[in-house]
C-alpha cells in the first residue's frame, strides 16, 4: 500500500518501480501503442502475474479470435502457463457480439461475465476496435464502460491501437485512471521500443520514455530496472 492506496503488481519487470510499487486497486488502465509495441504481451504478463498469486483473471478479446489462437500466440513465451487458461484466466470472445448487437448489450455481457467470474484482473484487448462498430455511440460506450469497470474490485487493462498522427487514443484516455504509452522509434538504423507512464492517478510516477525489450523468457521488460 502506498499513499493510502492499495496496489497490485503489474508483473512487468521495471514498471512497478516507476509507479510506487504497483497499480492502484481498483482502477482502469489504458495501454496504448501502435502495432508491434507489446500491448498484448504486457496484458498477458499482467494476467499471468495475478494467476501466480491466486488472483482470478478475465481476458476479453474484441477480434473474434478463438481460445486456440490465444494459446498458439502465448506458447512462444516461456512465462505463459497454459494450464492457467480456462481456470485462473478465463477467455471471452466479444467479436461476434460487436457485429450483431448494440453497445448496451455488450456492456451487459461484460458486466454479467465479471459478476460470474469475480476477477481481480481484467483485460479488454483491444478496446479501440469497438469504435468501428458503434461510431456515434462510441464515446458514450466508453464512458459507461469505464464507470462499470470502476464499480468492480479489479484492475482493468484496456489496450488501444494508436492511429497515425495520434499520441494516444484521446476518446478513452480522458476516462481512465492511468495511461501507459508504448512506442517504437527508429534510431541509428534500429527500431527501439519505449514505455512511458503518461498519467496514473494517486501515484508519484517516473515520467519520460524508458527503453524496453520483449523477450521470450520474461515478456516486456523496462530496462531502467537494470541501470
Amino acid at each position: 500500500m502506498s499513499n493510502g492506496l492499495r496496489r497490485i503488481t503489474s508483473g512487468i519487470s521495471g514498471l512497478d518501480e516507476m509507479i510506487e510499487g504497483g497499480i492502484p486497486f481498483p482502477s482502469v488502465v489504458l495501454v496504448a501503442g501502435s502495432a508491434g509495441t507489446g500491448k498484448t504481451t504486457l496484458a498477458m504478463k499482467f494476467l499471468i502475474d495475478g494467476a501466480k498469486k491466486g488472483e482470478q483473471g478475465l481476458f476479453f478479446t474484441t477480434l473474434s479470435e478463438p481460445t486456440q489462437w490465444m494459446l498458439r500466440y502465448a506458447s512462444q513465451f516461456e512465462f505463459i502457463k497454459k494450464e492457467y487458461f480456462g481456470t485462473e484466466i478465463r477467455y471471452e470472445d466479444m467479436g461476434l457480439m460487436l457485429q450483431r448487437d448494440g453497445y448496451e448489450e455488450l456492456l451487459d455481457f461484460i458486466d454479467d461475465k465479471i459478476a460470474e467470474i469475480m476477477p481481480q484482473r481484467i483485460v479488454i484487448d483491444p478496446i479501440t476496435v469497438v469504435g468501428a462498430f458503434f461510431e456515434t455511440d462510441y464515446r458514450l460506450f466508453l464512458f459507461e464502460l469505464t464507470n462499470l469497470l470502476k464499480n468492480w474490485q479489479a484492475v482493468t487493462v484496456l489496450t488501444g491501437e494508436i492511429n497515425p498522427g495520434e499520441i494516444y487514443p484521446a476518446q478513452i484516455s480522458y476516462a481512465v485512471d492511468a495511461v501507459i504509452l508504448l512506442s517504437m522509434m527508429e534510431e541509428e538504423g534500429y527500431r527501439r521500443k519505449y514505455l512511458e507512464v503518461l498519467k496514473m492517478r494517486g501515484t508519484d510516477h517516473i515520467s519520460g520514455r524508458q527503453p524496453l525489450v520483449i523477450t521470450r523468457e520474461e515478456g516486456v521488460i523496462v530496462l531502467k530496472s537494470r541501470f
